[in-house]
């Protein structure tokens, strides 16, 4: 329940970001305004003594969001992606919860799969380690196929990680609202809007069931993806708490020294990872939201495989054209294109001027384009947009969240693989073939076929929707006799006879 005894919950995380020091580090890394500095001293300070003292060979940060529980965590890797908000000390320190959390014990998770697929682990594995790998939502194993012999990796839910996720985003709520109530200027980032997508996306990653979904689908669309490979759910042994897939044999991508070791280019990966996430987000709309290395490795062939789909990304074809467009006009610095998308999309209010929006684009851009290749950044780009849209009034869009954050994680990755990639020059190619062959004639001509289908299904229905629309009209002049209603019917049934004329023709068409 939201309500006023998350208090409690709120005092205890500041009391024990007080005590395990990460308060100070949070506060200074976010540069947060002094009522809310106030405000976390208040909350923590005189209740140190209540905090969780945490593990204290963990950094501050990370030592506190461990201690404090798994929605705490789950906020912590988000951060963790965003140097540019809080850092890139603190996000470096807090990518220790990617996945090098504390495991939960291999019974535990043996129990856990026999409760859901109802058969006895010993008769399904011939083989099964100890966890391989541990995140605040589940944890990984290595096992073997008792019936084929096939190596495959068994994800396993955290026990009673439903209801202490539902507890803790609780407290998330009072949060926001009491950061829009001491920072009235923070509404405009709509913090409880924020919270919603948050929880609706990681109350997805508690079924696997939607998880191994969203594996499949991401394969379809991947299936001709060239360098880049997806391991394979094994449907019979997954469920709500169980999910199977072919093991993924490969060096983690954030592995430079065994990337070198093994033979492959790391040059021609990182713009190759930058390419796939455009193509996925641009193309197909349905993209990895969580792209860091801890999610990536390089098969011995070279490909890059991806796993872990509790977080994917969905945005419509109208937002991605939007998108594209924005990236596109950066890249050829028209400024005054950009500022007129953000106007067409109403992302910015009308009111607002675009040739000062324009102006104050160039401001963003320029400076960009005019560093050396390595310094070149999409984080700094959109911190540096948001600064801008903020002063005209933009709101925060939550449909471009994740999209905006798995940008910058994927970048990072990039630059890990090879500091002086130039982030433009590769991005290019994709986003002018995606502008091509969906902003141009050819998209045109398709959106008009799709309409056409569309409208040709009503074609049945079209007599009855006269009908009622001509009793609603006789309804009209029952009540206001005069001649307008007769007008009004004449245009409707010329209107439904051109209208049935065109569905029937472009019904030959197609």
């Amino acid at each position: 329940m939201k309500g006023p005894h998350n208090i409690w919950r709120l005092v205890r995380t500041g009391a024990t970001l007080e005590r395990t020091g990460a308060m100070r580090v949070v506060l200074d890394a976010m540069e947060a305004p002094p009522a809310l500095r106030v405000a976390a001293r208040v909350l923590g300070w005189p209740f140190k003594w209540l905090g969780i003292e945490g593990d204290p060979s963990m950094p501050p940060a990370p030592r506190a969001l461990s201690a404090l529980g798994p929605a705490y965590i789950k906020f912590g890797q988000v951060l963790s992606t965003r140097p540019d908000v809080v850092g890139d000390e603190l996000a470096n320190q807090l990518r220790v919860l990617q996945d090098k959390l504390p495991p939960f014990p291999t019974e535990a998770a043996k129990a856990q799969i026999e409760a859901e697929l109802g058969l006895p682990v010993d008769q399904v594995f011939s083989e099964f380690s100890a966890p391989v790998a541990a995140a605040s939502i589940a944890q990984v194993h290595k096992a073997r196929l008792a019936e084929t012999g096939e190596t495959v990796a068994v994800k396993v839910l955290r026990p009673g990680i439903e209801r202490a996720f539902r507890r803790d985003v609780d407290a998330f709520w009072l949060a926001a609202d009491v950061i829009e109530f001491l920072s009235p200027a923070s509404r405009r980032l709509r913090p409880r809007d924020v919270i919603a997508h948050f929880e609706g996306v990681v109350m997805g990653e508690l079924d696997f069931r939607l998880e191994s979904a969203s594996a499949s689908e991401f394969a379809a669309n991947t299936a001709n993806d060239a360098g880049f490979s997806l391991p394979e759910v094994v449907w019979g042994l997954s469920g709500r708490r169980v999910m199977t897939m072919s093991w993924a044999e490969g060096v983690p991508l954030g592995d430079n020294a065994a990337i070198d070791a093994a033979g492959h280019d790391r040059v021609a990966l990182s713009e190759r990872v930058l390419q796939l996430f455009l193509n996925h987000a641009l193309r197909d709309g349905f993209f990895h939201a969580d792209m860091h290395q801890g999610n990536l490795k390089v098969a011995p062939n070279g490909d890059i495989i991806a796993y872990d789909f509790g977080i994917m990304g969905h945005i419509d074809e109208y937002t991605r054209r939007v998108y594209a467009e924005i990236l596109y006009g950066f890249i050829r610095r028209d400024y005054r294109r950009v500022a007129e998308v953000h106007f067409e999309a109403g992302y910015v209010p009308a009111d607002r001027d675009v040739d000062e929006f324009a102006r104050a684009l160039r401001a963003v851009g320029e400076p960009i384009f005019g560093m050396d290749a390595t310094r070149i950044s999409m984080a700094r780009l959109l911190s540096y947009l948001f600064d801008v849209t903020e002063r005209f009034g933009m709101e925060t869009r939550t449909e471009l969240i994740l999209l905006q954050r798995t940008m910058v994680v994927v970048e990072g990755v990039a630059r890990s693989l090879n500091p002086r990639m130039n982030i433009w020059s590769v991005a290019h190619p994709v986003v002018e073939q995606y502008i091509k062959t969906s902003i141009g004639p050819r998209a045109v001509l398709r959106d008009l076929q799709r309409t056409a289908v569309v409208l040709a299904r009503f074609g049945p229905r079209l007599p009855g929707l006269v009908e009622e629309a001509l009793i609603r009209q006789a309804e009209q002049k029952d009540r206001h006799p005069d001649r307008r209603w007769r007008r009004n019917a004449l245009w409707l049934v010329f209107g439904a006879a051109i209208g049935a004329a065109a569905v029937t023709l472009m019904q030959s068409w197609l």
